[in-house]
Order: structure tokens, then sequence, then C-alpha cells
């Protein structure tokens, strides 16, 4: 769909690389053209991702935990050793579990507020500070949820990613000064590994949501990378401050409550 040399010169990091939707990011832009570091906070399947990206292009990787900042400055270190410069940031990594909200603890909540509000906020300002704001010119895209109408079974995810939703307006605006764009994609149920972690019982309202789902499939990682390529090149140059919604519909129509009802029939 896309020309196979439309990233040509262009160097991309994109956070959680190393599997699922990440990896796939990765995997297209590579495809097309561009040079890419992989980060995660796990240094062996990070490894094995990179060395099996490499086959395609130039793939570096670096393990941080973007909770920290001191791993993220190592990580903008690298990245111009490395890929010379930035010019797209793809911030997918994040992490999350199921959980009615009377039984979140303050440590798991905290974890995931941490991980996915905080750990965006920090890679893009110091990416920005490092490599965008100099250079005036720079492309930040978000991976979020679909939360449009609340994340029932897991609050604190949706909440965080509400927060970064928020957070790409409030960026795209004061950075557009420097010519920088920040757009968030906001996948549906994306069959991915990320899938194969939950027990049988949520394997199953999963499938039960796939038959509800209005264009009768979950989507693939190649639905959000597509989307992820259109946010990053000069197609979107007059788009900025939005989030894309690319789950088959799930923001607008089916049932939100299924994960918490199969939730609280397992306790």
């Amino acid at each position: 769909m896309y020309h196979p040399e439309l990233f040509k010169g262009k160097t991309a990091l994109v956070s959680g690389g190393r599997s699922g939707i990440g990896y796939g990011i990765a995997k297209q832009f590579l495809e097309l053209g561009a040079t890419v570091l992989i980060c995660s906070r796990k240094e062996e399947p990070l490894i094995k991702a990179a060395e099996t990206l490499g086959t395609i292009g130039p793939c570096y990787y670096e393990v941080c935990d973007i909770r920290k900042t001191s791993d993220i400055e190592l990580l903008a270190k690298k990245t111009r050793q490395e890929l010379g410069g930035l010019d797209i940031l793809v911030n997918n990594a994040g992490g999350q579990f199921p959980a009615p909200a009377e039984l979140i603890s303050e440590n798991g909540w905290a974890a995931v507020i941490n991980n996915n509000l905080n750990g965006t906020f920090y890679m893009s300002q110091i990416m920005a500070k490092e490599f965008f704001i100099p250079e005036k010119s720079g492309i930040i895209v978000n991976i979020i949820a679909n939360m449009h109408r609340g994340f029932p079974g897991m609050a604190h995810t949706g909440a965080a990613r509400a927060g970064v939703e928020n957070l790409t307006k409030s960026l795209a605006q004061e950075w557009a000064m420097y010519n920088i764009r920040v757009n968030s994609i906001a996948p549906g149920t994306i069959q991915s590994s990320g899938l194969d972690q939950y027990p049988k019982e949520i394997q199953s309202q999963f499938e039960a949501a796939r038959k509800e789902n209005l264009m009768g499939r979950f989507g693939a990682i190649e639905d959000i990378a597509n989307a992820v390529s259109f946010f990053s090149c000069p197609l979107s140059s007059y788009i900025s401050g939005t989030t894309l919604y690319v789950d088959g519909l799930e923001h607008l129509a089916g049932d939100r409550n299924g994960l918490i009802r199969t939730l609280r029939s397992m306790i």
C-alpha cells in the first residue's frame, strides 16, 4: 500500500518494540526504508526481536524502563549514537492487568499509571528536548486504547490512556511552533501475542466479543502499523492533536461490560 521507500533516510524509535503491536510497527517501518531502534525492559527477548527485524533492515535495540527518566536519557544517547538523530517516536510501551476497580491495589494502580501515562510523558519530553525541539521537526505517535466509553475491568489503564489522549492534545498545541506533530491511535481488540497472557475464561469472552464486532473480526497488527505509518508520513502533514480509533467500531458499538462480568464470575 505504501511506497517501499516511504521512510528512506528516516529514523524511528519504537518503545515496547520486542513483541506484539510494537514489533509489527517496527517491522513496517523497516519494510518502508526506515532505520529503527526498539526498546523494552527485558533484554533477552529484545535481542531476539532485533536480530529477526535486522534481516529486514537496520534495527538496533536498547533496554529501557520508561518509568525511569535516567533510563530514557541513556536511551536518547544511544539513539544519537546508533541512529544519528530521530525523526519519529512511537510510544507503544505499556502494561496493565484485568481487575475489578474495587480490587485494584494502591501499588497496582500506581504501576499502571506510572507506566502508561508517566512513561509516555517522560519519553515524549526527553526525546523532544534532545531531538525534535532543536531540529524544529518531529513526529510523535502514542498508542493508547479504546476507552471512549470507559474501560470496565481495566479502570487503571483506561484512566492512564485517557490521560495520554489529553496529553496528545496539549503537546500538539505547545509544540506546533517547533513543527512537531503529535497524534494518538486507539486500538480495539487486536489479534496479537498480548491476548495470549489472559486466562481461558477471558479468552472465551474475547471470542464472544469477536462475534459481536460489527466488522466481524478483531484487528490485525498490520491495521495499527498502517495507521502509525499514516501519522508518520507527509500524507498526514496537516493533522495533529487527534486520536484515530482503529477498532472495527468498538468505540461506538458493542457491550463494554463483558470483561468485568467475566472477572466477577471468576472471583
